[in-house]
């Protein structure tokens, strides 16, 4: 019954799994590893880490549609500041790459992907994975993302005032700031950089629904989606992230 799915080879209980979903999905900031040990008594952290990890996996739809219309693109990064390091390099930090839809004044969906580097080669793939062909793209002025093709390429230059760019990309930088407040929050900003593009996925599973008027209906769709995925194991977490 459950080969082929999230729970496949599993030695809990169903019913278990279904708690911890439920967990992950009826709070609105949603839980850390170690809050779920504590919710569901779990004698293990590594036991509350793989599940919400595999459960991350199960977030990100298989075949999902792409953001369309108009679509802010922008970095940013995750990770205490490097001293002695600026503009546009890593030192020990982790970069990301953010999409998200412009609903009148509003925001709507979002896309996250961390990347190595803000180049051609990164920045590309990102936006026609995420992003629908034809779809106008707004972008500051990195040289990056000149030569997108398929898209309305839009550069907006910006100064090197520190609220210029919130001005110019309002909507993607509403969901920066929302995204390190919950790794702050829920997490403690103890996220390890090796394991950050699932707790993205958890973020654009949660902000994709954020409307919906019950915690329900997010706890059916990740269960939809966790028959969906393929099987994984702690092992493979641990060492062949995304």
């Amino acid at each position: 019954m459950t080969s082929g799915t999230v729970f496949q080879d599993t030695k809990l209980p169903l019913t278990l799994w279904f708690r911890a979903m439920w967990q992950v999905t009826c709070q609105k900031s949603g839980v850390s590893a170690m809050g779920l040990q504590r919710a569901l008594g779990l004698g293990s952290y590594k036991t509350a880490w793989t599940m919400l990890h595999k459960l991350r996996r199960a977030m990100v739809r298989p075949g999902r549609d792409r953001l369309k219309g108009i679509v802010e693109v922008d970095e940013t990064y995750y990770g205490a500041p490097n001293k002695g390091i600026a503009g546009r390099h890593l030192g020990n930090k982790a970069l990301i790459i953010i999409a998200a839809e412009v609903d009148g004044p509003k925001i709507g969906r979002v896309r996250m992907r961390t990347i190595a580097a803000a180049n051609k080669k990164n920045l590309h793939p990102f936006i026609t994975d995420s992003i629908a062909p034809g779809s106008t793209v707004h972008t500051d002025g990195l040289q990056s993302y000149d030569g997108l093709g398929g898209f309305v390429h839009q550069r907006h230059p910006q100064s090197w005032q520190a609220d210029d760019a919130e001005h110019v990309l309002p909507r993607v930088h509403r969901v920066i700031t929302l995204l390190k407040r919950w790794l702050l929050g829920t997490h403690q900003g103890a996220v390890d950089r090796d394991y950050l593009q699932d707790y993205l996925d958890e973020f654009t599973f949660r902000f994709n629904r954020r409307t919906s008027a019950a915690r329900g209906k997010l706890f059916y769709r990740l269960a939809q989606q966790a028959v969906q995925i393929p099987p994984t194991t702690f092992e493979h977490l641990r060492h062949h992230n995304p």
